[in-house]
């Protein structure tokens, strides 16, 4: 038997509660243990409270872990990336520093269109170097869990070698992965202007070779009327379902309504993006049990300023989740602390609001929340040491790095170069 104390935490923050996403003013509730302390045996949390008690019922050879008076966290749970992909799109940062458009650039053949070139003739071991780096970045910031998409493929085989580079990133066991196929992310180039033949293609033929080599929990479509509109989405979607996939949506990242509608028709897990959806598209959502998973670093690197209506979303007891949105486009950041930054100065969402987004909210989102997301006896103990001495300073001090030290299932995946 292995066994962890953790104590001397400024700030235990435990996300104790109910067992379900949290909604309205529950978001605010932490369920904060000042000064607590936490066992830890065999990879999952065995008791929470002081220090005092831990000694109580600690083994003799039990290993000590001193916070310092740092605050201690669930591990973030990341729950929209797409985390395998070839190359980048600087150069396309740069043409739109000079004012070029987004879809000014995606027209003449880049966007995602571009990444799916690279990625395409990028081998398994090539995509796998350069994810195991991103896999850094995000632990770097406090993250143990992704959502992880495909989707720079768009082809049979392409999907299904990025879909096996996220299996052996799960199997190298320091980030956690859920794998989401995300084949309708964008029309490729050799089906331009037949749509209907690449929603067969995606139906027929890579749905079931996924669904046979169990490469994905989910299915996710970009369901856009310039993308796939509804129909086509929902003819995707079906299918997917009757293969056994719980269902994720991009919606209404540019047009209102399509998406969210189509999300609570098909009782999906989560719809994704919501800058523009209306109150139509919020209610529904609601009235279905939808998760909304906003995604503010995308709005924010785009360089619009139109985001989710999150308050709203919140006042209608909306169990919103937060995400990075992390790809080489239109979000090339895997900081979860940057995200709680934008969540408060651009979405009016307060710290401890964000941090529920964040963990036990997208936990749920992922079917984990009995597993993951906050820190309670029988869980798996994935949390992290950040250096500041209250919760608030995570998206306070914006830009910076705060994990200390980062944790999976009790073991110690990542420590800073600071540590001490």
């Amino acid at each position: 038997m292995s066994e962890l104390a953790v104590w001397n935490c400024a700030q235990l923050v435990t996300l104790a509660g109910p067992a379900r996403s949290r909604v309205g003013p529950e978001m605010r509730e932490l369920a904060i243990v000042p000064g607590g302390a936490m066992l830890i045996r065999d990879g999952r949390i065995q008791a929470i409270g002081s220090r005092a008690e831990m000694e109580r019922v600690l083994s003799a050879d039990a290993q000590i872990f001193d916070a310092g008076g740092r605050i201690v966290l669930p591990g973030f749970v990341d729950a929209h990336t797409h985390p395998v992909f070839a190359g980048t799109r600087a150069g396309e940062f740069e043409q739109r520093a000079e004012g070029a458009p987004y879809a000014e650039i995606a027209a003449r053949g880049g966007g995602i269109r571009s990444t799916v070139r690279l990625t395409r003739e990028a081998g398994e071991a090539e995509l796998l170097v350069a994810a195991r780096r991103y896999c850094a970045w995000f632990l770097r910031g406090g993250t143990t869990t992704i959502e992880a998409k495909s989707g720079y493929g768009l082809s049979l085989e392409s999907e299904v070698k990025i879909l096996r580079v996220i299996r052996q990133l799960a199997a190298d066991g320091r980030l956690r992965y859920v794998p989401t196929f995300l084949g309708a992310h964008e029309v490729p180039d050799e089906y331009r202007g037949r749509l209907d033949a690449y929603a067969d293609l995606v139906v027929h033929e890579m749905l079931p070779r996924i669904a046979e080599e169990h490469l994905a929990e989910y299915c996710d479509v970009f369901c856009e009327p310039t993308v796939f509109p509804a129909a086509q989405a929902r003819a995707i979607l079906l299918a997917a379902r009757a293969l056994g996939f719980g269902l994720r949506i991009h919606a209404d990242q540019f047009t209102p309504d399509e998406g969210a509608l189509l999300a609570a028709e098909l009782g999906a897990s989560t719809a994704d993006h919501l800058e523009v959806t209306g109150p139509a598209g919020l209610e529904a959502l609601k009235a279905a049990g939808v998760q909304p998973v906003l995604l503010p670093a995308s709005v924010y690197h785009l360089g619009s300023t139109r985001y989710p209506a999150a308050r709203q979303m919140i006042d209608l007891d909306l169990p919103v989740v937060l995400a990075t949105d992390f790809n080489p486009g239109s979000s090339p950041t895997a900081s979860m602390p940057m995200v709680l930054s934008l969540a408060s100065t651009q979405m009016r969402m307060t710290p401890a609001e964000s941090i529920t987004a964040a963990t036990i909210n997208a936990a749920y989102s992922l079917r984990r929340g009995h597993q993951i997301g906050s820190l309670e006896p029988g869980k798996l103990a994935d949390f992290v040491i950040h250096d500041c001495g209250d919760y608030r300073e995570l998206p306070y001090f914006f830009g910076r790095e705060p994990a200390w030290a980062v944790y999976v299932g009790g073991t110690c995946v990542y420590s800073s170069p600071h540590f001490y």
